[in-house]
């Protein structure tokens, strides 16, 4: 047994991990982002506009909740186009992004600091959370995607 006491270390705790489903809205060769309000979670960095799921909810139902909710739009949900998992230090989010079309509705900054239609090129100008990084890089393909499954 040794002199030295022995400092009780606790195991790392889990990351807590939380889904997000993200909407890629095309118009007009344009794609829809949101501004990050002001005191929320990396408060106004750009985003594809979404939100958390519900414990029980489907990643439709999320989606389409989330995009009623922060913008007064009513989508159709459509196919998966990539899926991300990055970790923060305070937690990991699992971000789904989704091809959506408007059905209803003229996007409104309602739970959101504002909204800009941008083309692939001017996404350049705004700054995103690391987890929507990846996405950003293969935007040219995702615009190529919505007209081959949203038209």
């Amino acid at each position: 047994m040794s002199d030295f006491p022995c400092p009780i270390q606790s195991p790392p705790a889990a990351s807590v991990v939380i889904d997000v489903a993200a909407g890629l809205i095309f118009r007009n060769g344009k794609l829809l982002i949101t501004q990050r309000k002001a005191g929320s979670h990396l408060a106004g960095l750009w985003e594809f506009p979404g939100g958390k799921r519900e414990p029980g909810e489907s990643w439709d139902d999320c989606l389409r909740r989330e995009l009623r909710e922060e913008l007064a739009v009513d989508v159709a949900v459509g196919r998966l186009f990539n899926e991300v998992t990055h970790s923060y230090p305070e937690k990991t989010v699992h971000l789904r992004f989704y091809v959506c079309s408007l059905i209803t509705g003229e996007p409104e900054p309602i739970d959101c600091a504002a909204l800009a239609w941008v083309t692939a090129v001017e996404l350049k100008q705004y700054q995103f959370p690391a987890a929507d990084a990846t996405l950003l890089a293969i935007m040219p393909a995702a615009a190529e995607f919505s007209r081959s499954t949203t038209d």
